[in-house]
């Protein structure tokens, strides 16, 4: 299978199924001489394990990271790190009887006409547990770009029809909210709108926003591998994610240039902008002010409701979806978009740092 290793300098390989031994990741490029542990990475994994609320499926694990390699004393070695979360409590059993047939809102029918073959417990590759590499991965970027005084931060924007009011948001709020919202009030409703939800047996999407502070100008490469482009690649690359957006993103359609364009000024020393309608991204590359994007997220397709579908057959059926499954993806989806953005800013800078000679020419060169 090809398609499981992400990034140029900073690169992350990712591997394993839902219903296998476990999920694993290699992180490649990372610099020698990070402070880094399993705690570290654990406090992201546990952001997004299952069984945290009412509003996730179920099923019970631990979610506990082993790094394997490339860590010595507390601080990374240089080499590459390998990191592995075994899983525990599958209930293979609970997808036997889908083998024969293709679930509505899965990729059970594209498995089987790419490859003629699937791994059919819980969706193998394709499951929602795939994402524990890529957490562990966005763990180690977001310990480097701590270091460089970046932060990444995301949260819920949107579930369902309620959206988060700005004016009365804030990000110290993201952790005391079960659905990672910075509004409270906001949240109350949406939880209220789930329960009705979960009561008819079915799902729900939302939105999830994503900020990064503290980015220098000038990240992201002009043509193809423009820092929007490369987010915007990274942030698709999660299952559930069907749109994304930049800055106003759509409504830059209906709207005019006079009121589009983000003025330039100097102010306190440096070069701010007097709005951000462009989300912090010029051209493909960082200008300095808040970088802001929007993933949507489609509603878990698993729900318990008599649904069509064909199955190897192409005989049409209705079925009835069984197992353990989120009411809604965005909560636990919330720290993935946070390490993939994490994982594509850090790749982007490392390929900066041969950009100009005249930096180059100053770290190798002495006076």
């Amino acid at each position: 299978m090809a398609g499981s290793i992400l990034g140029t300098l900073f690169k992350i390989s990712t591997w394993g199924e839902s219903h296998g031994q476990g999920i694993g990741v290699v992180v490649d490029g990372c610099p020698s001489g990070l402070s880094l542990s399993e705690e570290d990475i654990q406090k992201y994994l546990n952001r997004r394990k299952p069984g945290q609320s009412k509003y996730s499926t179920p099923r019970k694990e631990d979610d506990s990271v082993t790094i394997l390699s490339g860590v010595f004393e507390g601080r990374t070695t240089g080499t590459p790190i390998s990191m592995i979360v075994y899983n525990q409590t599958q209930r293979s059993a609970d997808y036997s009887e889908i083998a024969s047939y293709y679930r509505p809102g899965h990729a059970d029918y594209t498995f089987d006409s790419k490859y003629g073959f699937r791994d059919y417990r819980g969706g193998g590759r394709s499951s929602g547990r795939e994402t524990i590499a890529r957490v562990a991965a966005g763990a180690i970027a977001q310990a480097i770009l701590s270091n460089l005084g970046i932060q990444v931060q995301a949260y819920t924007r949107s579930i369902g029809p309620i959206s988060i009011n700005e004016q009365t948001s804030d990000l110290a709020n993201i952790m005391k909210s079960p659905l990672y919202m910075p509004d409270l009030e906001a949240s109350d409703r949406a939880e209220d709108f789930l329960l009705e939800k979960m009561k008819e047996q079915n799902s729900v999407g939302g939105i999830i926003e994503c900020i990064v502070d503290g980015m220098p100008a000038g990240i992201g490469e002009p043509v193809f591998d423009k820092l929007d482009a490369n987010l915007a690649k990274a942030i698709l690359s999660i299952g559930a994610v069907k749109g994304v957006e930049f800055g106003d993103g759509f409504e830059c359609a209906s709207i005019l240039g006079s009121e589009n364009n983000d003025s330039f000024c100097f102010k306190d020393g440096h070069v701010e902008k007097e709005t951000n309608h462009a989300g912090g991204i010029l051209g493909g590359m960082s200008d300095g002010s808040t970088i802001r994007l929007r993933a949507a997220i489609k509603p878990t397709p698993s729900i318990s409701q008599t649904q069509h579908t064909i199955n190897q057959s192409c005989e049409n059926i209705d079925i009835q979806i069984k197992g353990r499954h989120d009411p809604i993806i965005v909560p636990r989806a919330v720290v993935v978009v946070e390490s993939m953005v994490a994982l594509t800013l850090v790749d982007l800078l490392f390929i900066n740092m041969s950009s100009r000679m005249d930096r180059i020419t100053a770290f190798y060169t002495k006076d």
